[in-house]
């Protein structure tokens, strides 16, 4: 035996705790570009050295996402959807960003993909816990 069954109520709020403590996350990120001294600017460029015309309007697109999505996980309105949107900012970030720096963060590398992945692996665990459901007949 593997020990006693979870227990709901617990389980419920452990996963509302990452639910919130990812969309705070994420938020802060988007405050802090939007906020800084030209890192929307400085994003958007980089983003056009990458092959994406107009950068600067994407990096703009991305911030506010960063911004308002969180906030509607927060609120638990239309969670599946904000956190596979971020899912796809992450993932693209992830693979255009992290992965040439290999796997690790700090340590054993630097600005690797680990943070990354485990941001992911939270969204998409709070985007399939809020999944309608699907009506039966």
């Amino acid at each position: 035996m593997l020990g006693p069954a979870a227990n709901p109520a617990r389980t419920g709020v452990a996963l509302d705790i990452v639910r919130i403590a990812v969309a705070i996350l994420i938020f802060i990120h988007g405050v802090f570009r939007a906020t800084g001294d030209g890192h929307v600017a400085g994003f958007g460029s980089w983003l056009e050295t990458q092959g994406f015309p107009q950068g600067f309007y994407w990096a703009w697109a991305v911030t506010l996402y960063e911004l308002v999505a969180p906030l509607f996980i927060i609120a638990r309105r239309f969670v599946s959807i904000a956190c596979l949107g971020h899912i796809g900012i992450l993932g693209l970030g992830l693979w255009l960003v992290h992965r040439p720096d290999g796997w690790f963060v700090v340590g054993a590398g630097r600005n690797g993909m680990e943070y990354s992945v485990l941001l992911i692996v939270c969204l998409a665990t709070v985007a399939w816990a809020h999944l309608p459901r699907r009506s039966t007949l």
